[in-house]
């Protein structure tokens, strides 16, 4: 049986796609690499010629795509962005609004695994739009780069639209896709968004050569991407047997797999392979992704749902944080007054590894900001909680590590004062 005509059916322009868009509409679109531009671009032509207003925007993780198109200054307010995480796009939007003026982006507090249940049971969705690899002679697409919380949201809006892009990478695992659920199918060839980790500094090496330490041959691994995650990776290429259970997989991580140091025999669950729930770096990580067996991608409530990392055993989860206070509780997502960013998936890392026999739950940070004017280590948070002190196990700066498991709050407070830089020490402990 061939699928060529249903997909004929359904093959038409951006523009065509995107009639049914009305005033007032619910949209999710796909996240990072998985964001449409054909499809955003519609929709925004549609909000430049006043066709569509209070247009409720979802999503997670914007990038230069949604930027140039429907988070655009000019089109906010006819579209009215519900952001999960922000970026340096919102941060931006955020940035050059007037004192006193209205935020043009809402922003919706929500772990990362708990997105797929918000599109299944709380937001009605009117469209999902997202990118996907081409469709196989069996009729299936995948979700490519993105599978987190696309799967649901496709399955759970009342009409999907979908940007077929051969610069998708087809993955496997939990990501496929069949003709017959899609409603309308575009077609473009714009390259991936492509994101290069940063230079390392002399503070972020010393951070990471303290947690390259820490980890054994035959941990399973969570990476963020950045700086420290990549120096990280970079000392682990001698390690055996390791593993990766993550929600983001890096070029870092999958330099490990390309070397040989991950194999993924020692885990527990999807043995012989790596695990993720969405992929973001450059053109040769899609590469490497593309009709790749040993790469299984799955939603991120799968994925990122503590008990199911906790079957491994010797989890590591490495994880940034903006400040900790005395008590050991993290916040990682709020600054100078502003959301910066979310909350991620960073607490369920955390309790995955801390339930993981010989598990390490490790937050990382630079003992300070602002070129040094500003101590990460601080008496009182300045926002949310993101990681509760309950919860905390491992802090790392340049200046050394401590497990606060079984401490006390005053054991706790001594052993963070001496993480902090030098000069806000007596500071810190005049606050206790």
């Amino acid at each position: 049986m061939t699928y060529i005509d249903d997909y004929r059916a359904r093959l038409t322009s951006a523009t065509e796609a995107m009639q049914g868009l009305k005033s007032g509409t619910h949209i999710a679109m796909g996240m990072a690499t998985a964001e449409p531009p054909a499809l955003l671009g519609a929709i925004a032509d549609m909000a430049e010629k006043s066709a569509i207003d209070d247009l409720k925007l979802w999503y997670f993780h914007s990038m230069d795509h949604a930027a140039q198109t429907v988070l655009r200054p000019d089109l906010l307010g006819r579209i009215r962005p519900r952001c999960m995480f922000l970026s340096a796009i919102e941060r931006k939007l955020l940035g050059a609004q007037p004192a006193g003026s209205k935020s043009p982006i809402e922003f919706v507090p929500v772990a990362f695994s708990d997105s797929p249940r918000l599109f299944a049971e709380q937001v009605s969705l009117d469209f999902f739009v997202t990118t996907v690899s081409p469709m196989d002679k069996h009729g299936w697409f995948t979700f490519g780069t993105s599978n987190d919380y696309s799967t649901t949201a496709a399955r759970n809006a009342k009409k999907l639209v979908v940007e077929v892009n051969p610069n998708m990478p087809r993955v496997f695992g939990a990501s496929l896709l069949h003709v017959s659920e899609v409603d309308a199918i575009v077609e473009s060839e714009t390259p991936l968004a492509e994101v290069h980790a940063p230079d390392t500094s002399p503070e972020v090496a010393a951070v990471a050569e303290t947690i390259a330490a820490m980890i054994d041959d035959r941990a399973c691994l969570q990476m963020g991407i950045g700086a420290l995650p990549g120096a990280v990776c970079a000392l682990l290429k001698d390690r055996k047997d390791l593993g990766i259970h993550t929600e983001l997989m890096s070029p870092a991580l999958a330099s490990l797999v390309q070397c040989g140091a991950v194999t993924n025999r020692a885990k527990t669950t999807y043995r012989g392979r790596s695990v993720f729930t969405f992929a973001l770096g450059d053109r040769a990580l899609y590469d490497f992704l593309d009709d790749n067996p040993a790469m299984h991608s799955g939603p991120v409530d799968i994925v990122n749902d503590p008990r199911h990392i906790a079957k491994n055993k010797n989890v590591v989860s490495v994880n940034a944080t903006l400040q900790v206070d005395l008590g050991g509780a993290c916040n990682s997502e709020h600054m100078l007054g502003r959301q910066y960013s979310g909350s991620g998936g960073q607490l369920d890392f955390v309790r995955g590894a801390n339930g993981s026999k010989g598990g390490k739950s490790i937050i990382a940070c630079q003992s300070t900001a602002r070129n040094g004017t500003v101590s990460r280590i601080v008496p009182r948070l300045d926002g949310p909680v993101t990681t509760p002190r309950n919860d905390t196990h491992i802090v790392v700066t340049e200046y050394g590590w401590t497990d606060l498991k079984g401490k006390s709050l005053h054991q706790r407070a001594d052993s963070l004062i001496a993480l902090a830089h030098p000069k806000f020490r007596d500071e810190l402990a005049n606050a206790l």
